[in-house]
């Protein structure tokens, strides 16, 4: 029977300016929809898991638009709650060479950050559920949506589900009032699997190596110190992992990932990702693919789940919009070291 996997968080409506041009270069902006949880929830569906996204979402036609694009991948979207509010947004453009990638929120009074505790229904949620996957950019849009993502750890602890978190530390949104730590350090008192970058540890728990972030190389070293200094800080956890970017441009960046678990430190394949086609949606597929690897293969074997995100994550970069259009045997077959790319006929 197929493990039930729960997300809860956002979905935006996309809105991206062609190709590589700056925003309103030209009068037209391509609309899709993404958020970090539902893109980890249409991922979970395309690897053929039972696969939920729990939000609170408003009653309007741009809301049932995306329920209905979940829906095609096979996401459970009847969880959804209904409130006042609106969709968020979210405008990007694509950078090249030294040009980053831009994102610009349009997300206040959304739905989900007017909601607070008591609007949805955990219970029903959990009935049957395997796994729950939040993020920390629920946390970081207003002081209910915090306490709402508080009551969801809680109660999937109390219900014996498996949590995991991705920290995914967002400057842009964390304004309301309480730093990062104040809120995502009791998130992870009921969290086993943390996902993160070395930024998000630092910023979003205050848990600091000395890293540069833009230097473009990695010292691995510290990595195994940053998830050594994870598992004292929050002892419960049950595995740490971190996506590795070395960002040299916008084009160009290599990709890996590391894990710690009970068995130790792990580093995966490295993967040199020579042409971006977008990165936006490279991090939540490195989360659905390590939850993927460990309901799958088991979490005693940590190296073939670390694997499966690294490639899983890789394969992100090359298909444009926030959802990674990928399936398992594509997936295995990169983690299996097949890197050519060579046409499949």
């Amino acid at each position: 029977m197929s493990k039930r996997v729960i997300t809860f968080g956002e979905m935006m409506l996309r809105l991206k300016s062609p190709g590589h041009e700056r925003l309103f270069q030209s009068p037209v902006l391509e609309a899709t929809f993404g958020g970090s949880e539902g893109n980890a929830a249409v991922a979970f569906a395309n690897y053929g898991l039972s696969s939920a996204f729990v939000s609170v979402f408003p009653e309007n036609e741009i809301a049932r638009a995306c329920i209905a694009e979940m829906r095609r991948f096979g996401v459970d979207t009847s969880l959804i709650a209904r409130g006042p509010g609106r969709f968020g947004i979210y405008f990007t453009e694509t950078g090249s060479n030294q040009r980053g990638s831009t994102v610009v929120y349009d997300r206040d009074n959304s739905a989900i950050a007017l909601a607070g505790p008591g609007a949805i229904d955990w219970k029903k949620v959990y009935d049957g559920a395997d796994w729950i996957h939040v993020s920390g950019i629920t946390p970081a849009l207003t002081e209910s949506a915090a306490e709402l993502t508080v009551e969801c750890v809680k109660e999937a602890k109390a219900a014996g589900v498996t949590v995991s978190c991705d920290f995914n530390y967002r400057g842009k949104l964390w304004k309301w009032g309480k730093q990062p730590p104040e809120i995502m350090r009791e998130v992870v008192k009921y969290t086993d699997v943390a996902i993160a970058n070395e930024e998000d540890c630092q910023m979003c728990l205050g848990v600091t190596i000395d890293v540069d972030v833009t230097s473009g190389k990695l010292d691995t070293a510290k990595y195994e110190a940053l998830t050594a200094k994870m598992f004292e800080t929050f002892p419960h956890l049950t595995h740490c992992a971190v996506s590795l970017r070395e960002s040299k441009s916008a084009d160009y960046n290599g990709w890996g990932g590391c894990l710690r678990d009970k068995d130790g430190f792990k580093l995966s394949r490295r993967y040199e990702i020579t042409d971006i086609v977008d990165r936006v949606g490279g991090g939540d597929s490195f989360a659905s693919g390590l939850i993927y690897g460990l309901l799958t293969y088991g979490y005693e074997n940590g190296q073939q789940a670390l694997e499966y995100a690294a490639a899983a994550s890789a394969l992100k970069h090359t298909i444009p919009g926030d959802f990674n259009r990928v399936t398992v045997a594509e997936v295995e077959k990169l983690a299996g070291g097949d890197v050519s790319g060579r046409v499949q006929r």
